[in-house]
């Protein structure tokens, strides 16, 4: 199962405060690499790390390639409408860079503690629903009209645009969230470490009935894969096999290594990726 995306290499880089410049050192370094995209886990409930907007949008002035990305934004803790608007603004201040992974939300106590609201899985799936709507308004797509039960709007003008269509990707794995980024979102994107092969073949499944039966073409959801273990020059041929199996057999066309170590990243960008886009490019013939 290949829907044919461009292949795409990242990072997924924890967004540590301890020493705050390491942490944007790791992104300057996943540019340098030839890594095309970095992204950044959003809890902000963690003391200990920086706030991820912030973040993403200081990355952006001191790098100039590379696509930026939450993975993924913390929903409760985000109003849509501001999001939207946020992600819009960096859009356009990095030139088009920006894509925005979104989750429904977990760790309900620490959100709570924040002051956010407090959901039962599905309450928390109902709402993404309304909020990529108001999101999709705010981008000028759709009605500015929504009254729903967790989001509301009401005549809001949209606005600013961004520069490019910024792409919604969902961490999903449970039916319903599967359900929903088939019928509405641009990418699905789970932590592959977090499921079997069996799981991630009736998930794709499930994604793609639910776009046919939104009018949409599987092709429409990106496949975007966070994964994980050791990268050394030693094991290039074993990560080469595995993720061209999963590019030409499970959909996959990006792939964000969860790694804190640059060596990682020059690995992955000087070795792993050419391999890779060589051997799934002679595949597709």
């Amino acid at each position: 199962m290949d829907y044919g995306h461009d292949l795409r290499f990242g990072s997924f880089i924890t967004p540590s405060a301890e020493k705050p410049q390491n942490t944007v050192d790791l992104a300057i370094a996943s540019e340098r690499a030839g890594l095309d995209l970095v992204t950044f886990q959003d809890h902000p409930y963690q003391p200990s790390f920086l706030d991820t907007w912030t973040l993403l949008a200081y990355v952006a002035a001191r790098t100039e390639r590379v696509i930026l990305s939450p993975n993924v934004a913390n929903l409760p803790l985000r109003p849509p409408a501001v999001l939207a608007r946020a992600a819009a603004s960096l859009d356009q201040l990095s030139g088009g860079r920006v894509e925005l992974g979104l989750g429904a939300g977990a760790f309900w106590d620490a959100i709570a503690a924040l002051g956010g609201p407090r959901r039962s899985p599905s309450e928390a799936v109902r709402a993404l629903r309304e909020a990529i709507g108001v999101m999709r308004s705010a981008w000028g797509e759709g009605s500015n009209r929504l009254d729903g039960s967790f989001y509301s709007l009401h005549g809001a003008k949209p606005g600013p645009a961004p520069v490019h269509d910024i792409g919604i990707w969902l961490g999903a794995y449970k039916p319903r969230m599967l359900e929903l980024t088939g019928a509405l979102a641009d990418g699905w994107l789970p932590s592959l470490g977090r499921m079997s092969s069996a799981e991630i073949s009736d998930a794709n499944e499930r994604i793609d009935s639910a776009a046919h039966d939104a009018g949409r073409e599987p092709a429409d959801v990106r496949r975007i894969a966070n994964v994980g273990g050791t990268v050394d020059p030693a094991g290039v041929d074993a990560w080469v096999e595995q993720l061209t199996a999963l590019a030409l057999d499970d959909g996959f066309s990006t792939f964000i290594f969860a790694d804190d170590d640059p060596a990682t990243y020059t690995v992955v960008g000087e070795q792993i990726a050419p391999a890779v886009r060589r051997a799934v490019a002679d595949a597709r013939g």
